[in-house]
């Protein structure tokens, strides 16, 4: 059973964007830390921080050890999918972040973006976000297609104050 230290320290390791997308780079390959670093533009240092924070938490695992070029031991990281399980209060500010960091660059037609504006009641409003969830939750958990693409889902949901 998760201690409340567990849970905070578990919430603190998901509210950098830059671990954020540590994480999901290393969703369906396991990366080394250079090649993360490099990926992010990070400093391998500044990145070893942010792996280590979720390596310490569960949010990634080491796994075997491989012979890199030079012959330097190599630990590639792999996200363990706990942080799609965990709830971390406050998260739109980090999560919209991350979605911005992570968009910047793509060329337009490289993003699908939908918006609608509802009037709902709270019944239905329940209900339209459980069935989204349940498809996320569905899709969550399948096995990656071997030949599939990478690919993010960011979906907001928020009350449209300008519209009453």
């Amino acid at each position: 059973m998760d201690t409340d230290e567990d849970v905070q320290a578990r919430g603190r390791a998901l509210s950098s964007p830059v671990r954020l997308r540590i994480l999901r780079l290393c969703l369906h390959k396991g990366r080394t830390n250079k090649e993360i670093a490099e990926l992010l533009g990070l400093n391998p240092a500044t990145a070893l921080h942010h792996v280590r924070t979720l390596l310490a938490t569960g949010f990634l695992s080491a796994e075997e050890a491989r012979t890199g070029n030079r012959g330097a031991k190599e630990i590639p990281y792999r996200a363990t999918g706990l942080s799609w399980r965990s709830r971390i209060p406050n998260a739109a500010p980090v999560l919209v972040e991350t979605f911005l960091q992570e968009i910047d660059g793509l060329n337009p037609s490289e993003i699908d973006v939908w918006r609608l504006g509802l009037r709902l009641n709270e019944t239905n409003r329940t209900e339209m976000m459980r069935r989204i969830r349940e498809i996320l939750e569905e899709y969550a958990v399948r096995d990656s297609d071997t030949d599939g693409t990478a690919t993010s889902i960011m979906l907001a949901h928020h009350l449209d104050r300008s519209a009453d």
